[in-house]
């Protein structure tokens, strides 16, 4: 059985729109393609629905079944799940990248020296930031206790995720500063 720790909010549906069971859709992830019609997701860790339409360009979609205002209504504000799973299955990456939660829980280490452990990862514009706890040993010696790193060049030097290591060069100064 499913727990609420292993699923993926990757969309919220919106209010109804329209007279045919039309619906607001606010996409949360980088892989719109995985919303097609017959698509179907989980709404918690029991129930789940089934794509009949989805327009891309107006941000709606039509749940099969949903035919009125007064249907659709029901799932106003409902999340959109997937497990970790289905994603790695539907959702196809380029080479060097990688799901957020396969970098989450990734040791940092600079020059051979860990600094912490990524603990989230937070969209601030365009860019992708690693939010880490940095390790133990820092904080005792006076630095913070957190600090976010950009995870871009020339910051990030390579990425195993098998190893769950990132080797990165600057963030010891970011730290300092933090």
């Amino acid at each position: 059985m499913l727990k609420q720790s292993d699923l993926i909010h990757i969309a919220t549906i919106g209010k109804s729109v329209g007279l045919k069971g039309d619906m607001k859709f606010h996409d949360k992830s980088d892989f719109p393609e995985q919303f097609v019609k017959g698509a179907s997701f989980l709404i918690d860790e029991k129930q789940s629905i089934t794509l009949s339409e989805v327009n891309h360009k107006r941000g709606l979609i039509k749940i099969v079944g949903c035919n009125t205002p007064e249907d659709a209504k029901k799932f106003t504000n409902k999340k959109l799940f997937t497990t970790y799973e289905e994603t790695k299955k539907n959702c196809h990456l380029k080479e060097g990248q990688f799901f957020w939660f396969d970098i989450i829980g990734c040791e940092i280490f600079e020059n051979k020296k860990r600094l912490g452990l990524v603990d989230e990862i937070e969209r601030i514009g365009a860019t992708n930031y690693l939010s880490l706890k940095t390790d133990s040993n820092l904080v005792a010696n006076g630095l913070a206790k957190t600090f976010l790193l950009p995870y871009v060049e020339p910051f990030i030097l390579n990425t195993d995720i098998n190893k769950k290591i990132i080797n990165v060069s600057g963030a010891m100064d970011i730290l300092e500063a933090s």
